[in-house]
């Protein structure tokens, strides 16, 4: 817990929570609206955007990432639209084909492009390059109130600290709104609350913390984040409070747990190498929501609305 966990460990792990979090939280509401795959259609619909921009720009940034995957987003749409109309098809089969489609292409343009060298490469991708965000100038905990320290810290942090408090944020000031909109559209329409942009603004503060978790942890964590910790905390509870609180905190346990597993798992059962630490923590929400479908409390589902709303 000195100097070494510092420099080597303090970073990736927060990282890890906070990516959590910020899908976790919006994760609640996609679950309740039966919109849970949202997360893993995002992830999908994202990677050829966001290869797509560093192909044009040259740099792995922030805002040509997320100006790449709204344009992957928007083109989706467009997709889904023309072939639900053209092949006279659902849409969730339009939705299947495309977003199958553009997953593929991205995972193509990864390997047939030179992404390998700025860490933009199918393995990243998937599994995200946690463990080496480190803090090469965290001498030791006085790094942290250390100005010049600071400011060398891995700039994933400071944008996945950001996303996650603005998404706090925007459930903490749209609470109500969406909680009836979620439980109840006709009557949140005869409030006169604005059920479309509602819905439209969940998802788009969705795809903001994907996009922003995905270069950093990779696809695996924000899928498993959007549906693991909600849905085992829908299982523990039939409060809305309770349940997003439980969510915030499988969430943090999951990101932790599997961080500290993945380091030290495999040295303690005897082998020499650690294990991808997105992949387990993905893991551990996954042991989590097996747990809470065996002993959860609330298991067994039923009419929830009334309780859930307090």
């Amino acid at each position: 817990m000195g100097a070494d966990f510092v420099m080597l460990s303090l970073t990736p792990l927060l990282i890890g929570v906070a990516a959590a979090v910020a899908c976790a939280l919006p994760g609640n509401f996609l679950l309740l609206r039966r919109q849970a795959l949202i997360g893993d259609a995002i992830s999908h619909v994202v990677l050829p955007g966001i290869v797509v921009a560093f192909l044009l720009t040259g740099v792995v940034a922030a805002l040509p990432m997320m100006l790449g995957a709204g344009a992957a987003a928007l083109v989706a749409v467009v997709l889904i639209e023309l072939i639900r109309r053209l092949g006279r098809i659902e849409p969730g089969a339009a939705m299947g084909v495309v977003f199958t489609a553009m997953f593929a292409g991205g995972v193509l343009l990864l390997e047939q492009s030179a992404t390998s060298g700025v860490h933009l490469d199918v393995q990243h991708a998937l599994y995200g390059n946690l463990e080496s965000l480190i803090w090469l100038d965290g001498y030791g905990w006085a790094a942290l109130l250390d100005p010049a320290a600071l400011r060398a810290l891995p700039p994933e942090l400071p944008r996945m600290a950001a996303v996650m408090l603005g998404v706090v944020v925007f459930a903490a000031v749209m609470w109500r709104a969406l909680v009836i909109a979620t439980f109840d559209e006709g009557f949140a329409r005869s409030m006169g609350l604005p059920v479309q942009a509602l819905s439209l603004s969940l998802i788009v503060v969705a795809a903001i913390a994907a996009v922003a978790a995905f270069d950093a942890v990779g696809s695996i964590i924000v899928i498993a984040m959007f549906i693991c910790p909600p849905a085992a905390a829908r299982m523990k509870t039939n409060r809305m409070g309770a349940q997003v609180a439980w969510s915030v905190g499988f969430a943090v346990i999951s990101a932790v747990l599997g961080y500290v597993l993945a380091g030290y798992g495999p040295l303690w059962l005897g082998y020499d190498n650690a294990v991808s630490a997105a992949g387990m923590i993905a893991t551990v929400s996954g042991v989590i929501l097996g747990l809470a479908a065996l002993a959860g409390p609330c298991r067994t589902g039923g009419n929830a609305q009334a309780s859930v709303l307090r």
